[in-house]
């Protein structure tokens, strides 16, 4: 694929705001769609109007091929994607069971091997956001690049780090360096104590306390950490910062699958972030995409126009 340069960053552009990880795909029992969460994220960032650029690595296969394909009509930059002449375009086989995805990640993959361009420097020096994850990070090339990549930002960008475990593909110590990383951490309920013990730190409490001051003493661990967020499925969400805190109880739909969903909510979270909205309003917005993309099948439904507003606007 030909890389295009990306366009100036000017005040009247939107925000540049980069996805960078993993592009593979979920292979489900009725059949294969594009995803991963950096690129859920980064579509999900361009439907909500920023420039949304996409920073993975796919392969010189008809995999990869259809990848850019189903990328091309949807608001988001995937000019600088890598293509890798030998390792294949990564693919997961996920099963649904009640709702709620299981993964079987193949590998090697060719988001395995990201390379560190000049190209991907200079965007990550313009960039306003970047989100990145573990898995993406669990072979030593792919979690050089990443890690110099978001220590390449600017100390105004927002850099997240989304959890995102997926057994055995993570460890404490990948945890610890990209959280020295992050002013902002995304994770679901049911990882909190596994970050939490991966850190050596302690989860207790009650049952309602525990997420919360789990998100505390992550906060209290890494100084550049300025949020952390908490995703509880169909209970809503948590954000928790220094000096306050604030519960979202979710947005009830028919559940489809999960896929998604919680990188909806990042992606609507990181948007509002980057326009100084209150801790209320992320957490309004993260759910109501998060719920949606939750009531769709796959990651990247279809959205038109009349959706988005509805969204956007209730």
């Amino acid at each position: 694929m030909k890389s295009g340069a990306c366009r100036s960053m000017t005040l009247k552009e939107p925000h540049l705001i980069l996805g960078l990880g993993e592009l593979l795909w979920d292979v489900l029992p009725d059949g294969a769609r594009l995803g991963g969460a950096p690129g859920n994220f980064t579509v999900m960032a361009g439907r909500l109007g920023n420039h949304a650029a996409i920073l993975s690595r796919i392969g010189r296969d008809d995999l990869g091929r259809t990848a850019v394909g189903q990328l091309d009509p949807l608001p988001v930059d995937a000019s600088a994607l890598q293509v890798d002449p030998v390792h294949g375009t990564g693919r997961v086989t996920v099963q649904i069971e009640d709702g709620q995805p299981q993964y079987t990640i193949h590998q090697p993959a060719a988001w395995d091997f990201l390379e560190l361009s000049d190209e991907w420097v200079q965007l990550a020096e313009r960039a306003n956001a970047i989100c990145f994850g573990s898995l993406a990070q669990r072979c030593l090339e792919s979690r050089q690049t990443i890690q110099t990549l978001a220590a390449q930002t600017s100390a105004a960008c927002v850099r997240v780090f989304d959890v995102n475990l997926r057994a055995p593909f993570y460890s404490g110590e990948v945890i610890q360096e990209s959280l020295e990383l992050a002013t902002v951490m995304k994770m679901n309920d049911a990882e909190v104590p596994l970050v939490l013990a991966l850190l050596g730190l302690p989860c207790d409490g009650s049952p309602e306390e525990q997420l919360r001051l789990g998100a505390g003493r992550i906060l209290g661990e890494f100084p550049t950490l300025k949020m952390v967020a908490v995703t509880r499925g169909e209970k809503g969400s948590l954000l928790v910062t220094r000096n306050e805190w604030h519960e979202h109880p979710g947005v009830p739909v028919q559940l489809a699958d999960t896929i998604g969903a919680g990188d909806a909510f990042t992606a609507a979270m990181t948007h509002y972030l980057l326009r100084g909205a209150n801790l209320a309003t992320l957490n309004e917005a993260g759910n109501r995409w998060g719920s949606w993309i939750a009531s769709q099948s796959g990651a990247m439904p279809a959205l038109d126009e009349e959706t988005r507003t509805a969204i956007a606007t209730t």
